[in-house]
């Protein structure tokens, strides 16, 4: 490989690659993807693509598939310096912030994006969120890679991945990052805004592959039945509990929730507290509605996204099932996915 920057193109599928047939989109592989977006051969970038063979509906994700991304890149990362994800955008969080806590200790970029139309239609979001994603992996200065975090890039906007969640299923603005600034804006420059992106790990890559997905999410609301509750924390199955709570963290009252709360608790088992904003933080005990967290020592999900709590949760139980070990590690920052803000 010559001086350019050289980029692995890892095609998993969505709507950037899809076109229309009759009265339906259907996928195509991402040499026609190609086809569509000439310009890439203008880029000064070294490329090669490995595309996913059938491509992947973004709905289907799992964790095996995670995997499957990041042997990809470890089998990868010494010969690029950096790597384009193409994703379906339904559950594109989900996977970047999964592959965020999978490779530790990062030192290039990762660049995630996908669009809202496919490629084939006339108005597509696709080509500029494409050619910009490879000219951010690219991006070196004195070197060393700009980026060098898991991130998604989409509508001219750069946001760490584990701290991105989509909002909206019919806007080209789709995704935000609500409690964590964007990384970079793309207008007719790119403007990277160097004070919140990670500096680069100077250790070895690290590879994490256990993930164990024993976990129910628990959302409350108004008049909720005591058989929805009783159908996650009476079953054995689960290791992990994720309590999508109200506005910082506070949760019911009733005498039966609460012995519900405590019985699940003294199995072992874990509790993870999560808000059910977007925006905003856990504050337990700010409030007496969430003085009970305090008294079990529910963990506490700070500012996490929702989708940066499944993943890293699952991704902890596949390290351990103990509860002291998990809330340690689980209430500390690995990469840069959550702000601790105390009472």
């Amino acid at each position: 490989m010559s001086n350019r920057s050289s980029i692995l193109i890892i095609f998993t599928g969505g709507t950037i690659g899809m076109i229309k047939k009759v009265n339906n989109y259907v996928p195509i592989n991402f040499n026609e993807l190609i086809k569509y977006c000439p310009e890439i051969d203008e880029l000064n970038y070294y490329l090669e693509i490995i595309g996913f063979n059938p491509p992947i509906d973004s709905a289907e994700m799992s964790p095996k598939i995670w995997t499957k991304i990041v042997e990809v890149i470890e089998k990868n990362y010494t010969k690029f310096d950096g790597f384009v994800i193409l994703h379906g955008t339904d559950t594109m969080a989900y996977t970047a912030s999964a592959i965020s806590f999978m490779l530790q200790n990062l030192n290039k970029p990762i660049v995630f994006t996908g669009s809202q139309l496919p490629i084939g239609v006339h108005r597509t979001d696709a080509k500029e969120n494409l050619i910009t994603s490879i000219e951010i992996a690219g991006s070196r200065s004195f070197g060393k890679a700009i980026v060098p975090e898991v991130c998604i890039y989409f509508e001219n906007k750069l946001m760490r991945g584990n701290r991105t969640h989509k909002y909206s299923s019919n806007e080209f603005n789709a995704f935000s990052s609500n409690n964590y600034p964007i990384l970079a804006q793309a207008g007719i420059d790119i403007n990277y805004n160097q004070n919140v992106i990670s500096k680069g790990a100077l250790k070895t890559l690290k590879i994490h592959k256990k993930i164990k997905n024993t976990i129910g999410i628990l959302k409350l609301f108004p008049g909720i039945a005591k058989e929805n509750v009783y159908s996650l924390l009476r079953n054995d199955f689960f290791d992990a509990i994720i309590l999508q709570t109200y506005g910082c963290g506070n949760t019911i009252q009733e005498n039966w929730f609460i012995d519900e709360l405590k019985d699940f608790n003294n199995k072992g088992k874990i509790l993870i507290n999560t808000s059910q904003c977007e925006t905003g933080n856990i504050v337990q005990g700010r409030y007496k509605t969430s003085q009970i967290f305090i008294d079990l020592e529910i963990i506490n999900s700070y500012d996490m996204t929702l989708e940066s709590v499944v993943t890293k949760t699952m991704l902890l139980l596949g390290e351990s099932t103990e509860k002291k070990i998990f809330k340690a590690k689980f209430e500390q920052s690995f990469c840069g996915e959550l702000t601790k803000i105390e009472k």
